[in-house]
């Protein structure tokens, strides 16, 4: 994906404000090289608060690299990744997530084997609260309020007690998205990464 192939739309334009503040998010001249191939170059992109845009293009565009900058999973080759004013290029998943950059993945990554609830609960209790073994989940009324609160919003709420791996794709990736809100990004900065129309044919009845 070069800087002139990629292809970003915001919904809805009248969103944004004139005057409005710097990008919450924005990359300057990002490159990523895998050897003689280069995947990513010199892309300049941006996000202000209020927008929703997404990338899109053909498989191999270089999509997946983006992201995967984006959230620590890559280091890129050159250039910068600004996440209000903050330089976080090369920086580790985890400390990315900590700032407040959430993602969702192609390929639905939740825990099948739990609850509905208790995939967003862990998210959500990764940021109020450590982990302790003395203390039960249930003790933390905050997390359990913000989990169903999430469910709630992602319309999952009368599945809560629904084991992940009985929901319907939809639903799956639905939670997917709610353990991503569950981390509280900011402001909220998301990043749903959708499957091909044609992997998605073949996952659904």
């Amino acid at each position: 994906m070069t800087a002139d192939q990629s292809i970003a739309v915001a919904f809805p334009a009248d969103v944004v404000r004139e005057g409005a503040v710097a990008p919450v998010l924005r990359t300057e001249g990002l490159t990523v090289r895998f050897g003689g191939l280069t995947a990513l170059d010199s892309v300049d992109f941006e996000i202000r608060r209020g927008e929703i845009r997404a990338i899109i293009g053909p498989n191999g565009a270089g999509k997946s690299t983006f992201f995967n900058c984006l959230t620590g999973v890559l280091r890129p080759t050159a250039g910068r990744i600004l996440f209000n004013g903050e330089n976080i290029a090369g920086l580790p998943s985890n400390l990315i997530s900590q700032k407040g950059i959430a993602r969702s993945y192609q390929i639905t990554n939740i825990l099948p084997n739990a609850t509905t609830l208790e995939n967003v609960r862990i998210a959500a209790q990764s940021r109020r609260h450590g982990w302790s073994m003395l203390r039960h989940h249930s003790a933390y009324l905050d997390v359990i309020e913000k989990a169903e609160a999430v469910l709630e919003a992602v319309g999952l709420r009368a599945k809560a007690d629904e084991l992940a791996a009985n929901l319907s794709h939809g639903e799956q990736r639905n939670l997917e998205i709610g353990i991503a809100l569950a981390t509280e990004p900011q402001p909220p900065t998301a990043l749903p990464r959708r499957a091909d129309r044609g992997h998605e044919r073949s996952r659904d009845p």
